[in-house]
């Protein structure tokens, strides 16, 4: 069961993994795109870790949707825009509940992917963070329910597919104009989600130990 104290666990998880990778992030941005990604989800991280300290009495789904709110509002390009629709698009699942089961944890992935998809025309294949986003929750969707299965599953193909970003033709954002160029170096957006969804379930298992 993800409680309040597990759920912000597992978010400061990803928010750490993210500012550790961040010269990673940005230097694989910076050879076909604005090379500002890695600065960007070093913010958003900041951004997580302020939200989880003042989170009081809010239910996990005004929590989730004021967090994706403030990650949206912080500008930077396109990854707050993006992570604020995937991390906030979790809330759709939700009412007032104050503690979510793995049933619980996979229709909130599901809805974070489908809100996503009303905002980008990206799939799998496109060389974006959907390649990570999409097979995560697919994976989460076929894991067996029980919170841990689900993450594990969910980080494992995030990071499967962003792996194979490597053999792909950027088809979005400033990268889609290096063509060919593009093959051989893994997304940017793709690294950060993987690392967000393994963050997420790091920070799960080390709660429960």
């Amino acid at each position: 069961m993800i409680t309040k104290a597990v759920f912000s666990a597992m978010l400061l998880s990803g928010a750490a993994l993210l500012k550790e990778e961040r010269d990673r992030i940005g230097d694989i941005d910076s050879r076909f795109g604005d090379g500002d990604h890695g600065v960007t989800t070093s913010r958003i991280a900041d951004t997580i870790e302020a939200k989880v300290a003042a989170w009081t009495d809010a239910s996990f789904h005004d929590f989730i949707d004021d967090l994706g709110t403030a990650i949206m509002e912080l500008g930077g390009g396109s990854a707050g825009p993006l992570y604020g629709t995937m991390i906030g698009g979790m809330a759709e699942a939700l009412s007032d509940e104050t503690a979510v089961d793995a049933a619980g944890l996979k229709q909130m992935l599901a809805a974070s992917r489908d809100e996503m998809f009303l905002i980008t025309k990206a799939r799998v294949g496109d060389k974006t963070m959907m390649d990570a986003l999409i097979p995560a929750v697919a994976a989460a969707e076929r894991a067996p329910d029980d919170v841990g299965a689900v993450l594990d599953a969910a980080a494992a193909a995030a990071r499967a597919g962003r792996k194979e970003t490597a053999k792909f033709r950027a088809r979005h954002g400033r990268a889609r104009n290096y063509g060919e160029q593009t093959i051989g170096t893994v997304d940017a957006g793709a690294l950060s989600t993987s690392l967000f969804f393994r963050g997420l379930a790091d920070g799960f298992h080390k709660a429960q130990a």
